[in-house]
């Protein structure tokens, strides 16, 4: 009773929703398809989702609804293995520092798009400005020219991650606010949050709609989908496609962050995850083809303008939200009223996801240590906020792109990829000792006693082999076949790659580490 409840069921669905529907859709899985030869990403994709994702995503409801705790103390039934809810804790807490800095560029936008001309769309000539920047007219732009639109976005770039060089304060000042938000949205936990939820998870859909049909009336609009629908096959052949794949799905469904244990952790023990997994993980992987289109649509119509090739438009990964979305608004009537809506879209679609993994970290330890904390929450609320505030400053300064970068490849990238996949690999260890040592399905029961019955054999033959199997694939495949991290032709230093590795095998280190713990 302490630890509160949904007051509905709708509230837990649109926290799911929006928890799943985030930047990771409108921000990260088109830059990846962009990557990855638009199509040839869809395919593995949705082979990620069928095997890996909708089966973990039901694991992982299903542990935290039957348990009523957090990622840690959801563990009570099998201590051994409470490393895993320390490292689901450790890799929400990492991707949180930096998701927060997406957040505060949308705010710096948004306050930037309240002005008489967007600035992005204005002629070169602005201390912003690279040397080879032109305004474009007609078809007149050669492939050694930008636009202002990408050289607005090279605001907070310098040489390399050994310089940081000065703070951008108007960028601190947004990241600020930006935690201040996520605190007073986050003090009385799930029942002021899950209120939110109900704006927050919807009003993205109407904007999206809006940016589609515009996109589509484009100039070039079709050659930018051609390529987004059509597929590359050699691509299909190589590990970067298919480790990029499985890390978004984990990335977008948000499995193994925790968020999804510990919003289903405050469900009444009889709520349908059954439909709740199919409702929101399909949903959520709609949305991101959805998103797609708006993306692939204003690229074509660039790469029109530009006299470029579609694939070679845009350079860089995480500008592409803050690139071609800007552009495409600026193509609307009243192009300042569509651009503060579309990066309150962005605010939207990225505080639902902060609020599940900031809240994984908090109601992981209230529950761990409930006499010690829960008395203090919302000063170990504030706590929490303050720390990983303080750890992405350093994200906007003038080198901040590469530290983002950093923690991106590290932490959400190739962090997933480790931390999650692994992480998961033991979730269904587990599923798949407890049918082999006890001969029964001590999981299906548990469920079973929840939604009034069982689980088909898609889920149960999925977590005994298929997910396992193909979770162990593309960790070794991608392993083998890795390779240094290199943002936009920069290849990071040694002392960097090492650090980002530390970062990654933290999250790991935990499950042995807490073994030996246990054990001794």
């Amino acid at each position: 009773e302490e630890r509160g409840m949904w007051a509905n069921q709708a509230e837990f669905l649109l926290s799911c929703i929006g928890y799943c529907v985030g930047l990771g859709n409108v921000w990260r899985f088109p830059y990846l398809a962009y990557d990855n030869g638009g199509g040839s990403f869809i395919i593995p994709y949705l082979i990620m989702l069928t095997f890996c994702g909708i089966p973990l995503f039901m694991i992982e409801l299903a542990l935290g609804q039957f348990s009523g705790y957090g990622v840690i103390t959801a563990w009570r039934a099998s201590p051994i293995f409470k490393g895993i809810g320390y490292g689901m804790m450790v890799v929400s807490f990492l991707v949180a520092i930096y998701y927060n800095v997406i957040i505060a560029w949308s705010l710096f936008y948004m306050f930037a798009s309240f002005q008489s001309v967007l600035p992005w769309t204005s002629s070169c000539g602005k201390d912003w400005n690279v040397n080879s920047c032109v305004t474009c007219t007609g078809l007149n732009c050669t492939t050694d020219l930008t636009t202002p639109m990408p050289a607005y976005w090279r605001i907070n770039k310098s040489e390399g991650i050994g310089d940081p060089g000065t703070v951008l304060w108007d960028l601190v000042l947004c990241l600020l606010l930006a935690w201040l938000i996520v605190f007073f949205c986050l003090i009385k936990g799930v029942k002021s949050s899950g209120k939110v939820v109900y704006f927050t998870a919807t009003f993205p859909y109407i904007i999206l709609i809006i940016l589609l049909v515009r996109g589509c009336t484009l100039d070039g609009a079709r050659r930018g989908i051609v390529f987004y629908v059509t597929p590359k096959w050699d691509k299909l052949r190589t590990a970067k496609v298919w480790k990029d794949a499985a890390t978004q799905i984990f990335y977008s469904l948000g499995t193994s962050f925790g968020g999804l244990l510990t919003f289903a952790s405050y469900n009444k023990f009889r709520n349908n995850i059954y439909r709740d997994t199919l409702i929101v993980a399909i949903g959520n992987c709609a949305t991101s083809v959805f998103a797609g289109f708006v993306i692939f649509s204003v690229i074509g119509h660039m790469a029109y303008k530009l006299n470029l090739n579609v694939e070679d438009v845009v350079n860089q990964g995480p500008g592409l939200a803050f690139i071609i979305y800007p552009e495409a608004v600026s193509l609307l009537p009243a192009p300042q009223l569509w651009s503060i809506l579309f990066f309150f879209m962005l605010l939207t679609l990225g505080l639902d996801s902060q609020f599940a993994m900031v809240e994984t970290v908090i109601t992981g330890f209230m529950d761990e240590f409930p006499k010690l904390l829960r008395p203090y929450k919302t000063l170990f609320t504030a706590g929490i906020c303050t720390v990983c505030f303080l750890m992405g400053i350093l994200m906007v300064t003038e080198g901040g792109l590469y530290w983002f970068e950093l923690y991106n490849w590290y932490s959400a990238y190739y962090g997933l990829l480790i931390n999650s996949l692994i992480l998961s690999f033991f979730n269904n260890l587990l599923v798949s000792l407890g049918f082999f040592f006890t001969y029964k399905w001590r999981l299906v029961k548990d469920i079973k006693m929840m939604i009034g019955f069982n689980p088909n054999w898609y889920f149960r033959i999925n977590w005994m082999f298929i997910t396992p199997g193909l979770l162990l694939f593309v960790i070794i495949y991608s392993g083998i076949n890795s390779v240094p991290i290199s943002v936009g032709g920069y290849v990071y230093p040694k002392w960097a790659d090492d650090l980002g590795l530390c970062m990654s095998v933290t999250c790991v280190a935990l499950i042995p580490i807490y073994m030996v713990y246990r054990i001794i």
